[in-house]
C-alpha cells in the first residue's frame, strides 16, 4: 500500500510566480535558448510559449520540495535540461550531474548551463547504465531524478544505483499507479522502498505524479544489467 498525496492549487500558484517574478530573466534566457537550440536538435514537441511554461518549467519545479538543501542529485535521460535546468534556476543550492547519451542534446546542456552561469553543473555524455557502474558515481548521490525517459520498473534499474542508502529517487510521471504495481518487484529488488505518490494537476489539466521512492538497502552488484535488458526486459 502506498499513500496518495496532493500539491494543491496554491502550490501551483506560488511556482506559477516564481517563474514570472523572482527568478523571470534566468526562465526566459533559457526559454530563448530552448527554442532556438530545438531547431538545430529536435528537443522537444512543445516549443509554444505557453507550453514551455506550463510543461517544462512549472512541471519541473513542482518537485523541488523534495530535495534537501544541497542535495546533489543525478539526472537520467536528461535530454533538453528537464526538471534538472528550472530546478536549478530556483534552487541554486542543487548540484547535479546530467547524464544523457545522445551528443547533440549534451551540447545543448552545456550551452545552456554556460549561458545561464549555472554553477556545479556536470554532463555526462553517456550511458546510466555504464556510469553506474563506476565506484565514484555509485550509491554517491543524495537523489536521483528522471522525467518522461521509461517505464517505472526500467527507470529504477537505471537509477537506483546512483542513490546512497538513506537518499531517494524522484520519478516525474503522468498517470502512473499501473506503473507503480507493475515496480514493486524491482523497487524490492533495487534497493528502494515506495515512500508517496504526490498527485498533482496542471494548468491546463494535465495529470502528473511525482513518485518518491527511498533507498533502503544497496542495489545489487549485477544492476544495471545493461546491454539494453533493462528496456527490453524489465524486472517484473
Amino acid at each position: 500500500m502506498f499513500f496518495y498525496g496532493m500539491i494543491y492549487h496554491m502550490d501551483i500558484e506560488k511556482y506559477k510566480g516564481l517563474i514570472n517574478g523572482e527568478y523571470k530573466q534566468g526562465f526566459e534566457e533559457f526559454k530563448s535558448l530552448l527554442v532556438d537550440n530545438n531547431k538545430k536538435f529536435n528537443l522537444t514537441a512543445i516549443c509554444d510559449d505557453e507550453g514551455i511554461f506550463i510543461k517544462h518549467f512549472l512541471d519541473s519545479v513542482v518537485g523541488e520540495s523534495f530535495f534537501k538543501d544541497g542535495a546533489l542529485v543525478a539526472e537520467i535521460g536528461s535530454g533538453g535540461g528537464f526538471p534538472s535546468l528550472p530546478l536549478k534556476l530556483i534552487r541554486d543550492d542543487l548540484k547535479f550531474v546530467l547524464i544523457e547519451s545522445t551528443g547533440k542534446k549534451c551540447n545543448h546542456l552545456n550551452e545552456a548551463i554556460q549561458k545561464l552561469n549555472l554553477k556545479d553543473m556536470q554532463v555526462f555524455c553517456g550511458r546510466a547504465e555504464d556510469l553506474s557502474k563506476d565506484v565514484k558515481y555509485r550509491e554517491k548521490f543524495d537523489c536521483s531524478v528522471a522525467r518522461a525517459v521509461a517505464r517505472l520498473n526500467t527507470l529504477c534499474e537505471y537509477c537506483l544505483p546512483f542513490v546512497k542508502v538513506g537518499g531517494y529517487f524522484i520519478a516525474y510521471k503522468g498517470d502512473c499507479d499501473e506503473e507503480v504495481l507493475e515496480a514493486e518487484k524491482a523497487i524490492k529488488i533495487l534497493g528502494g522502498k515506495l515512500e508517496r505518490v504526490e498527485k498533482y494537476l496542471l494548468p491546463d489539466g494535465d495529470k502528473r505524479a511525482l513518485v518518491i521512492i527511498k533507498k533502503v538497502a544497496p542495489t545489487p552488484l549485477k544492476y544495471p544489467r545493461g546491454q539494453g535488458k533493462e528496456r527490453k526486459s524489465p524486472i517484473v
